[in-house]
Order: structure tokens, then C-alpha cells, then sequence
């Protein structure tokens, strides 16, 4: 690619300035470098369509190195890529688990390798993600951990989540955590109520997640750490993570694109690409946390993205692997709530690119002279039925196969560079 390019003829999506604006991009050393209104000779014509930040997308699921099978690095960048996700932050729930310096380093390094897009790693909080020893968080950052999570699994010791979170607090470290009280979610698959009762499945109660908020938002206010919640899913969670912020503390919420598009019946037939965690919930529990994304009390969404392989998905219910994939559907799942006129592009893409970027201290997810030229260029009306087949990813465990979706990724560049194209994908 030239170092020097312009996008022009464009909608331009700031969604820190709230706004869309018609004009064009200059891109220079994979940076943007101004706003233009012309269209020069060998600039690309947008068409009127939108461009917008590239995604940065927080908690992603790679399988390298232990399950290469599910999903690699490569096809994982390649997924990114044709969804408009230019930023892939990588969860640690790895085989082995990434809680040392050497397994980041490998991640990283072979990251940097196969994948188009930004690759960013997480790191374990604790030893094994067994919750009995926190990690060496200062080695860990120092090798290029951008936060530190158990993942799925909540700290079960609230002296082991304290010694973390002020050892963490002393670095600046982010912690990010899962809001499920462990004891009243083991073995869960349903959320609670007449409809899980009817399928005959194990359920908790959306009251788990509250629980598990309440404890970690007191230590948090013991220690003053940085913390972020990663699924943040039904009401009472929601006023948990209100309250947590009218005190001041230093808090965020994020949720999952399914958490937002889908609810309890979609599960439907035990249909087991609906399967995730925590549980699809209630339809009003669904309408609480578009309403609290809308409020600005969710600050994040993302894919969440899960690959299972079909041997572990063609499975009853009860005994299915949880997760799906998501890489590829996040923007146009999320255009759903915009045609419906729940938040307007600017929004959404404050809680896709701005929001997370600001929490991992990035400079990307901004329409801004001098920021990384991490853009996408979106048509949101295109209407398209998901075929699963055709996705990048290795494992094809999308709850939206088969669904008619409303928006399509024309093109996403990278640092200033394309890494996908759809006219000649």
C-alpha cells in the first residue's frame, strides 16, 4: 500500500464528537493525517457509505496453542478482519493457561506473525486460572499484558482477589472479572424462570450476577483498582454496576452483542449454538441492557467470541460446550439495535472502538488527526442471510446462522494498510 492514501466521499461515524459528517480520510504513515472534502485522482470513493473506527474487541478466544483446531491466530486476524475488527484483545483461557511471561510472549510473537489486525493479549490474574495464587502481574505487564482476567472463571477467595487487586491498584492494572457467584452458576445452563422449567434444564438465577458484582465492587472500593466488568447481562447487575458508578469508583461495564440481539427462547429446540455464558436471559432482562448501553451505564460490547468445534456443540444441552463465535457478526448483530432505533452509529460505536480503547489506554477507536489509521468502511443497510459455512473462523458455532441480517463490511484497514476487501474477497 502506498503511505500516503485518501477515503473520500464517506459518512464519517466520531463517535468521539458524537456526530456524522460527510467528508474524507488522509491516511500517511498509517496514521490519519487530515479531513478532506475533495476527491483527488486515485483517492478511494467511499460512496457515500460509512466509515468509522476499526472495533477493538474485548475478549476474544484463541486456541493456540493447545486448540489450534478450533481457531488459530491466522483465521481468527482473517475473522477480525472481514468484521471490521481492527483491535482483537485475547482472553488467557488458553491450553496451557497464559499466566507467564514466555506464553505471552508467544502469543504475541505469533500474533505479530499470521494476523492482519492489532492482536493484544490478556494475561491470567491467577496462577492455572485455579484462583489460589495471583500471577506475577508486574512481569506480566511488563510483557505486554494489556489487562488480567480469569475469563469465565470468578476468583472464588475474596483474600486472593484482594492481594490482586492491590497489587494491581499499585501498577495501574486493569482487572477485568466474570460476574457469576461460582457456586449458584456450576452446572447452570438456563437463566431461572417458567421457560427453563418447562425445557427441563438446570438454571440459575439472573441474581448470580448481582452477588458476584456486590463482592467485587466492595473490594474495589477498598483497594480504588481499576475494574471492568465483562458481562454485565440483566437488571439487577445493571443497578449494581449504576450504583458502583454514582460512588465514583473506578468502574466500567461491558456486555455481549448476543446478550443484546437474542433472549431465553431463542434457545428454542435445545439448540445448542444458543448455549453461552452467563445464559441467554429474559426479554425484559434483554431490554434492561439495551436501555443501560443506551444510558451509558454499559460502556462496552463485545463478540465474546467462542469457538467450539461441532463434536463438542452436537451434544444435549445440558452436557454442550458454551460459546460462540463471533468475530464476523458483531457489527451487523449490533446494527440491529440502531435500525431499531434504540442508539444512533456514533453510540455504538463509542461502546465498539472508543470506550474500549480508552479503558486499555490505546490510542486507536478515534476519528482523530494523529490517531493510528485503524478505520471501516460499513454499508449498514445491506441486507444478507448468515450462512455459517462461509465464515472465516475454523469452528462455525454462530447462533445467527441462518438469520437475515442488515449490514456489511466493505472494507477495513489496518495501521493504514487494507486487510480486507470485500470487492475482492
Amino acid at each position: 500500500m502506498p503511505d500516503r492514501l485518501i477515503l473520500s466521499n464517506a459518512r464519517l461515524i466520531d463517535p468521539e464528537a458524537g456526530e456524522i459528517r460527510p467528508g474524507g480520510v488522509i491516511l500517511e504513515d498509517g496514521l490519519i493525517a487530515g479531513f478532506t472534502d475533495a476527491a483527488p485522482e486515485g483517492a478511494i470513493d467511499c460512496r457515500g457509505k460509512c466509515l468509522a473506527p476499526g472495533i477493538v474487541d474485548i475478549g476474544v478466544k484463541i486456541g493456540e496453542p493447545g486448540e489450534r483446531h478450533k481457531e488459530s491466530y491466522r483465521t481468527a486476524g482473517q475473522a477480525a478482519a472481514a468484521g471490521g475488527v481492527t483491535t482483537v484483545v485475547t482472553r488467557p483461557d488458553t491450553t496451557p493457561v497464559t499466566d507467564t511471561p514466555e506464553l505471552l510472549e508467544f502469543a504475541s510473537r505469533r500474533a505479530a506473525e499470521v494476523a492482519p489486525v492489532r492482536v493484544l493479549p490478556m494475561a491470567a490474574l491467577t496462577k492455572g486460572r485455579d484462583g489460589r495464587e495471583m500471577t506475577e502481574i508486574g512481569f506480566l505487564r511488563d510483557a505486554g499484558a494489556v489487562a488480567f482476567t480469569d475469563a469465565d472463571r470468578p476468583v472464588r477467595d475474596p483474600k486472593v482477589l484482594l492481594r490482586a487487586m492491590q497489587y494491581a491498584r499499585g501498577l495501574d492494572a486493569l482487572i477485568i472479572a466474570h460476574a457469576q457467584e461460582p457456586g449458584l452458576s456450576h452446572g447452570a445452563c438456563m437463566t431461572s424462570g417458567p421457560f427453563a422449567a418447562k425445557q427441563g434444564l438446570p438454571s440459575v438465577s439472573p441474581m448470580a450476577e448481582r452477588m458476584q458484582l456486590e463482592r467485587d465492587l466492595a473490594l474495589v472500593e477498598m483497594t480504588g483498582v481499576r475494574y471492568h466488568a465483562d458481562q454485565v447481562t440483566c437488571a439487577p447487575g445493571i443497578a449494581a454496576i449504576r450504583r458502583a458508578k454514582a460512588q465514583g469508583l473506578d468502574v466500567t461495564a461491558g456486555t455481549s452483542v448476543h446478550h443484546l440481539t437474542l433472549n431465553e427462547f431463542d434457545v428454542g429446540d435445545y439448540r445448542t449454538f444458543f448455549k453461552v455464558k452467563p445464559p441467554l436471559r429474559s426479554e425484559s432482562d434483554r431490554m434492561e441492557t439495551v436501555q443501560a448501553l443506551a444510558d451509558g451505564v454499559i460502556d462496552i460490547v463485545s463478540s465474546m467470541h467462542t469457538p467450539q468445534d461441532e463434536e463438542s456443540k452436537r451434544l444435549p444441552f445440558e452436557a454442550a460446550a458454551s460459546g460462540a463465535v463471533g468475530l464476523e457478526t458483531l457489527l451487523p448483530a449490533c446494527l440491529q439495535l440502531v435500525h431499531a432505533g434504540h442508539i444512533d452509529l456514533p453510540h455504538l460505536f463509542r461502546a465498539l472502538a472508543l470506550n474500549p480503547a480508552r479503558r486499555l489506554g490505546l490510542p486507536v477507536g478515534r476519528l482523530a488527526v494523529g490517531a493510528p489509521a485503524d478505520l471501516v468502511l460499513f454499508d449498514p443497510d445491506t441486507p444478507f442471510i448468515l450462512d455459517r459455512g462461509t465464515l472465516r473462523s475454523k469452528s462455525k458455532n454462530t447462533p445467527y446462522d441462518g438469520r437475515r441480517m442488515q449490514g456489511r463490511v466493505l472494507l477495513t484497514l489496518a495501521g493504514g494498510r487494507v486487510v480486507f476487501d470485500r470487492s475482492a474477497a
